[in-house]
């Protein structure tokens, strides 16, 4: 458990610990560093008697428990699935998904790759379908004009919200990925090993990319859906104007329905949606749009429960649409 107070000894969401008020908080390490700049301005502003837990346990980690009602919030950097729906309904768990900000999943090589400034989403295909694995080994077998060197892969854990979405946007189906490469579901682990290999090639969120980018290049991505556009770069420009696609992608906590019947959630979360903008900036990611955080909180206090992606996962959505969609259980 990490962040904001460290682990509680009570076994649900929420409760007590030595007469503080607990709020259990688990999930995306992507989303991490919003949450946790989030609770420690929340924690400073009440001055003693509420304490926020933030873990990192990944997007799926986070989802087993909050489906089992054992945390009052759960960071997710891909929407809820299907399975996870279920097991939250057989189990009473009733939520509210809200977005809280942009992330660009950010295509990484070593700075001193000086053959790599743009890729297709084919080739990403190329190298992170299963059927590369074992096969496709070496840069020359993407593009024949690169070098006969063996690829050093980094990517997301299985149990990262990450994986997921780079898989569905890339692949075209979620969690379908070879296998043979360095995983991990902490990011930071993933930026060392991209930085410490000439011949590395990752995938990483944009908020850890921004922090190391002199110590690693960031590559344009060309999707054939948009050809247009050409090799677009991941930035805060061209991932608000909606031009960095398919790897674009909105953040959500998702709340416990029946946590919100305690002040102390109820009062994090309106605070949440009042001050992510302004602190997503500070940790290096995208705000969303001012009506976005207007429809969240509007769907906040009026208790609309539920999901606006019916457990399918989608990529490259506006993130007002996502919010103007009923959301269903």
């Amino acid at each position: 458990m990490a962040g904001c107070g460290g682990p509680t000894q009570d076994g649900g969401a929420g409760g007590r610990a030595g007469g503080e008020q607990v709020i259990k908080i688990d999930g995306s390490s992507t989303v991490f560093p919003v949450t946790e700049a989030v609770a420690e301005e929340f924690q400073k502003e009440k001055r003693g008697g509420v304490r926020v837990t933030v873990g990192i346990s990944g997007t799926g980690g986070g989802f087993k428990k909050f489906v089992r009602g054992e945390i009052d919030v759960t960071n997710a950097s891909r929407p809820i699935l299907k399975e996870e729906l279920e097991q939250a309904k057989a189990n009473g768990v009733e939520f509210i998904e809200l977005p809280v900000a942009f992330d660009a999943l950010t295509v990484v090589v070593h700075p001193g790759n000086d053959w790599v400034s743009s890729m297709t989403v084919a080739d990403l295909k190329k190298i992170w379908e299963p059927e590369a694995q074992g096969k496709v080994t070496h840069w020359n077998q993407v593009r024949p004009e690169w070098p006969n060197e063996k690829i050093a892969l980094f990517g997301a854990g299985s149990d990262s919200g990450t994986f997921d979405y780079f898989t569905e946007a890339v692949v075209g189906k979620a969690k379908s990925s070879r296998g043979d490469y360095t995983a991990s579901e902490d990011d930071n682990v993933l930026v060392q090993g991209i930085e410490g290999n000439r011949f590395a090639l990752g995938y990483i969120p944009y908020a850890y990319y921004a922090p190391h980018s002199t110590r690693m290049k960031a590559v344009g991505i060309e999707w054939e859906k948009n050809k247009t556009a050409g090799p677009v770069a991941p930035s805060p420009e061209n991932i608000l104007a909606g031009t960095y696609n398919p790897l674009s992608r909105p953040l959500f906590i998702y709340v416990n329905r029946k946590s919100l019947d305690k002040p102390e959630v109820k009062e994090f979360v309106e605070f949440y949606l009042k001050h992510v903008g302004v602190l997503s900036r500070e940790v290096k990611y995208l705000p969303l749009p001012e009506a976005a955080y207007q429809m969240a909180s509007e769907r906040l206090r009026n208790n609309q429960t539920g999901t606006g992606f019916g457990g399918v996962p989608e990529v490259g959505l506006p993130v007002e649409e996502i919010l103007r969609r009923p959301p269903r259980s």
